[in-house]
C-alpha cells in the first residue's frame, strides 16, 4: 500500500483520538435535578433533541442521568418536546433559478359545479348580507 494513505488514516485517527471533557465532569455535579432546566438547555440542540455522547463528552452514566432527567422535564412542560425552527427560503426551481418571469400559468380545466353566483347557494347574496341576517334571525329567537 502507498504511503501516503497511510498518512491520511493516521490523521483521521488522530482527529478522533481527542475526547472532549464533559460539562458535568469540569463542574463537578453528580446529580441532574430535572427542574434545573438551564443545565439541561446545554445538553440538547436547538430543535430540543437531546444531544448525543460524542458532542456533549459525557460518559455513560452521565448520558443517562441527563436523558432521564430531560424526559421528566418535557413531561413536567419545562423543556419542550421539539423546537420548530423556520427560515425564510427563497422560491427558486430545481435548476437553482429564480421563478421565470411572465404571467402565472392558467388552469387547463374549467372550475368545478357550484363556484358561480347563480349556481350557489345563496341567491347571490354578498357575505355582510348573509352575516347580518343570521345575526337578526339569532335575535328574534332569543327572549
Amino acid at each position: 500500500m502507498p504511503k501516503s494513505k497511510v498518512r491520511g488514516k493516521n490523521r483521521d485517527n488522530n482527529r478522533r483520538a481527542k475526547k472532549k471533557v464533559s460539562f458535568l465532569t469540569t463542574e463537578q455535579i453528580t446529580y441532574v435535578d430535572w427542574k434545573n432546566e438551564k443545565l439541561l438547555r446545554k445538553f440538547m440542540s436547538e430543535r430540543a433533541k437531546i444531544r448525543a455522547r460524542r458532542v456533549t463528552g459525557n460518559n455513560a452514566q452521565q448520558q443517562k442521568l441527563v436523558a432521564d432527567a430531560i424526559k421528566l422535564a418535557r413531561e413536567m412542560a419545562l423543556v419542550p418536546y421539539a423546537n420548530r425552527v423556520t427560515t425564510q427560503r427563497q422560491n427558486k426551481d430545481r435548476d437553482g433559478r429564480g421563478r421565470a418571469a411572465g404571467p402565472v400559468p392558467r388552469p387547463s380545466t374549467p372550475p368545478p359545479a357550484g363556484t358561480t353566483p347563480e349556481e350557489s347557494d345563496h341567491d347571490g347574496a354578498e357575505h355582510g348580507e348573509l352575516v347580518d341576517a343570521m345575526a337578526a334571525e339569532a335575535a328574534e329567537a332569543q327572549p
